[in-house]
């Protein structure tokens, strides 16, 4: 897949790009609605010998539109959206970037310098699309050019409810686990290294691996859950419980979240290990202990849970 980025005033154009089927979003997640516009982008680029693209953004467009609510974490950061979409077979991925200058362009500007420009004869969108200044673009006004084809795509629910990043972020912040995988269509995932922690779970029969995110994460509400754990330079997947906090049974005051994994049957040193963690059951919040007897014992039921709940996987 060629990666493309595109800063405003555009003075990159690619003279070699052929052209190309666009799937236009912001596509954090990649969730069920995502691949409804990006599949339905690849059947068209396929029935008419175009090239398969993707355009995206970055960073987030709140982040310039609504300060207030803006985002700096993702369900998918960038690199990692970038190795899924190439292992979707797209050939093309525009990363525009997102700036106050870019927000501020009139929507023909976009059209006429991002699309045609760039060789862009089908767009596809979901159907609530906007571009522009003020978003005053749209999929309707996307349908007055000639120069291109222009398909919206119908949104996607579940449960009567539009599926959507905002919605996963919501079911992440409130335990809903089961439902932000439904909607992804997998497990939700982290990738990260093994770091040095603690190294209390050691001592209390429960040794863990501590996982320092790669990227900047938007992640499961505090507590404890069935996962699994991949370590990136093997193929074999492991189980295990992870708790996800600020460990309050031994901090009083800290902020810092920390993830960190207990496998099971598994006896190994694998610090500084590129691993990536599969979240897949809720079993319940993080809670604060009498003591350590108090934690091993919950710990060991958390553990059962965790078998049981990950005993047909």
């Amino acid at each position: 897949m060629k990666t493309i980025r595109l800063h405003y005033p555009l003075d990159n154009l690619q003279e070699e790009l052929q052209y190309s089927a666009a799937a236009i979003g912001f596509f954090d997640g990649l969730h069920r609605g995502h691949q409804d516009v990006i599949n339905e982008m690849i059947g068209i680029a396929e029935e008419k010998g175009l090239k398969k693209a993707v355009m995206t953004f970055d960073p987030h467009p709140s982040v310039v539109l609504s300060p207030k609510k803006q985002r700096t974490t993702y369900l998918t950061p960038l690199d990692i959206k970038l190795e899924m979409l190439d292992g979707m077979g797209i050939d093309y991925c525009f990363i525009i970037n997102f700036s106050s200058a870019f927000a501020s362009l009139e929507p023909d500007y976009f059209v006429q310098e991002y699309l045609i420009d760039n060789k862009v004869k089908e767009v596809v969108a979901g159907f609530d699309f906007s571009y522009g200044r003020y978003g005053k673009g749209n999929i309707d006004t996307l349908r007055t050019y000639d120069d291109f084809g222009t398909t919206a795509v119908a949104k996607l629910t579940a449960g009567n409810e539009k599926i959507s990043t905002t919605k996963l972020r919501e079911d992440l912040a409130n335990c809903r686990l089961e439902e932000v995988n439904d909607a992804l269509g997998r497990p939700f995932e982290v990738q990260g290294v093994v770091v040095q922690g603690e190294k209390r779970g050691r001592t209390i029969g429960f040794p863990t691996a501590n996982v320092e995110p790669e990227y900047r994460y938007h992640l499961p509400a505090k507590g404890v859950y069935a996962v699994t754990l991949k370590l990136n330079n093997e193929d074999e997947i492991y189980k295990g419980v992870c708790n996800v906090g600020v460990k309050p049974t031994f901090h009083d005051n800290m902020t810092r979240v920390s993830i960190e994994v207990h496998l099971f049957d598994f006896n190994r040193s694998i610090y500084g290990e590129n691993v990536t963690v599969y979240w897949h059951n809720f079993i319940r919040e993080e809670q604060k202990f009498s003591g350590i007897g108090e934690l091993t014992a919950q710990i060991g039921k958390d553990k059962e849970k965790a078998v049981e709940l990950l005993e047909n996987l």
